[in-house]
């Protein structure tokens, strides 16, 4: 009796997606479910080793180690405002971050913030009275704001992340995923750790899709997120979604 041929085995890298169309302009948005629905969650301060080339939990630096390059005017300003405001207190790195620069441009002009004793000079830390963490997200906290309202965009943003391409006929396609590495260009692969690939990160009590969603909703706006969440809870209830790849691998 001939054997049926086993089926191709599933992509090591495989994940769900939803789409849907935007309700008000000429774009889709495609949003990466498995990562969504995962259970990461940021452990800086709990054993995150970092991205640097040895494994150092102890100094708490995570993902701190460069600076943070700006999205773009609007990005930098709101952030030069926020950093007038920070006390002694709040920032450890104040004297020499107001006398040489918090914000400083590299080589090629670009805008970041500016890295001191290898690492962002708004990282508090070890040993601060304070707190280790970033100072303005200390600020934020503080004030009861949103720490995204005063941090650079891209350091509330990761590790999610929004690329728009739009086609020939000017349809916009927004798609929602999670950072990997190669976003990071070459660098990324320099990483001595990314948290996006590893189990240790994968420990959080409540999905991506809730515990960022006041990031998701700035990424997207609020009436997108509101039909995400939405969708998502459709699809929930009508089939068994895949763990994401790195708790598989666990």
């Amino acid at each position: 009796m001939p054997t049926k041929p086993r089926p191709p085995a599933a992509p090591e890298d495989l994940h769900e997606w939803l789409s849907f169309e935007d309700p008000t302009e000429d774009r889709t948005w495609t949003f990466d479910l498995t990562f969504l629905l995962s259970s990461w969650t940021c452990i800086y301060g709990r054993g995150c080793p970092g991205i640097d080339e040895d494994s150092a939990p102890e100094l708490e630096i995570g993902c701190c180690t460069h600076g943070a390059y700006f999205t773009d005017d609007s990005d930098r300003d709101r952030v030069r405002a926020a950093v007038e405001l920070l006390t002694a207190d709040q920032w450890q790195l104040a004297g020499i971050g107001r006398r040489d620069g918090a914000l400083v441009t590299d080589d090629d002009g670009s805008w970041m913030t500016a890295v001191h004793d290898g690492a962002c000079i708004m990282l508090n830390r070890a040993g601060f009275p304070g707190g280790a963490g970033c100072a303005l997200h200390r600020a934020a906290l503080e004030r009861g704001e949103r720490p995204l309202d005063l941090k650079p965009d891209v350091c509330w943003q990761v590790p999610v992340r929004r690329v728009d391409s739009t086609d020939e006929v000017g349809h916009v396609t927004s798609t929602v995923r999670e950072w990997k590495r190669r976003d990071w260009g070459e660098g990324g692969e320099d990483f001595h750790w990314w948290c996006i690939e590893e189990p240790e990160a994968f420990v959080g009590e409540a999905t991506v899709l809730t515990t960022m969603a006041d990031e998701l909703a700035v990424l997207v706006g609020q009436e997108i997120y509101d039909l995400l969440v939405g969708a998502v809870a459709e699809r929930q209830r009508t089939a068994t979604l895949v763990a994401h790849p790195t708790v598989r691998r666990g």
